[in-house]
């Protein structure tokens, strides 16, 4: 990705909340990022922080009700999807916008063929007659690995293999070759053979193509592999986002050098002794828990009282576009008033 990358996807302060009996939850509080044409945004973070929520918001997949956008924007071509009616949305989803959804065995309708629903986006979105849409079916089944597409692709969902079911998943993604695809976990359940064809096949569509990807991904080392860029996120807000060089090389938050710091390191240790590896203590808090100061304050090892008080601002630090969202990288003024906060 180069500077002059087209930004294709901009979302500004994105805010999502689910009603309960117990009352309304916050689930995404303020996110904001952009995408560019041809690159590949890796989102991490632990499971619980809003990675896959914010996915589906930007396809307009939160279930309504009980869930909704409440604030925010979703800019891509020029228009707002938070606004857009439900025609225009089946139109951009599968078509122009993809996703690769995280669990398979959930995610394809057990009584059509796996041919059947690849196929059903290119006849909703293309020109292509029955027999061209069978063939780029096949094609499509065999470009993610799987033997026998001829055959296979008359098979149904249970016939499958759970690794085979997620190639199916992402071929029926990449089906319309998107202008933006965005991969939740998209090779869980598969080997690391399989993981590399795949990620061999989702580089040539960037290449072909200028697709940009949106992964989201618990494996630092797919990150390391894939990314140009990385988000961190917890609890619902992303606390620092930058160049995967910057992020991985010189982490800011306390919360992204403790993910770091848990990855084992081959030969870190001395022959026959073992090393237990650093983790970050406690859990991700409940969203009933959240409240207007730094949610990793009781993780966090250099936790001050100004944490436990307010909400840090994202400010870019360091190297260009490297930004983070924590009280130790607060400017003049904000560290004025931890000062006064502390005394």
């Amino acid at each position: 990705m180069t500077e002059q990358a087209k930004r294709i996807l901009q979302v500004q302060d994105l805010r999502v909340e689910f009603k309960t009996r117990r009352g309304v939850a916050s689930v995404l509080n303020g996110v904001s990022f952009d995408v560019h044409a041809g690159e590949t945004l890796c989102v991490v973070g632990e499971s619980g922080c809003g990675k896959s929520m914010t996915a589906l918001a930007l396809l307009r997949l939160i279930p309504t009700p009980p869930g909704r956008i409440s604030s925010g924007q979703v800019m891509y071509d020029g228009e707002d999807l938070v606004k857009a009616d439900p025609q225009r949305m089946r139109k951009i989803r599968g078509n122009r916008i993809s996703m690769i959804f995280q669990e398979p065995m959930t995610s394809l309708n057990p009584v059509f063929t796996v041919g059947d629903q690849i196929g059903e986006a290119l006849r909703l979105h293309t020109a292509l007659d029955e027999a061209a849409v069978r063939e780029r079916t096949i094609d499509m089944l065999r470009q993610v690995g799987i033997p026998a597409p001829e055959r296979r692709v008359d098979d149904y969902p249970h016939q499958m293999s759970g690794g085979m079911r997620q190639r199916v998943m992402i071929a029926m993604a990449l089906a319309c070759e998107p202008q933006i695809l965005i991969a939740d976990e998209p090779t869980t359940a598969l080997d690391v053979t399989v993981q590399a064809q795949i990620f061999d096949l989702l580089r040539k569509l960037q290449a072909d193509h200028g697709t940009a990807i949106v992964m989201i991904t618990h494996d630092m080392g797919a990150v390391a592999e894939m990314a140009d860029r990385v988000m961190v996120m917890y609890a619902g807000r992303v606390i620092e986002q930058g160049m995967v060089d910057d992020v991985l090389s010189q982490p800011l938050h306390p919360y992204t050098q403790g993910l770091i710091a848990c990855l084992p390191e081959l030969g870190s240790s001395a022959m026959g002794e073992r090393q237990e590896l650093p983790e970050i203590p406690g859990m991700v808090p409940s969203i009933w828990e959240l409240g207007s100061n730094c949610a990793f304050h009781e993780r966090c090892p250099h936790a001050m009282p100004v944490c436990r008080q307010s909400v840090p601002a994202m400010k870019v630090q360091q190297a260009p576009n490297h930004a983070v969202a924590c009280w130790l990288y607060a400017d003049e003024q904000a560290a004025a008033e931890r000062k006064e906060a502390t005394v």
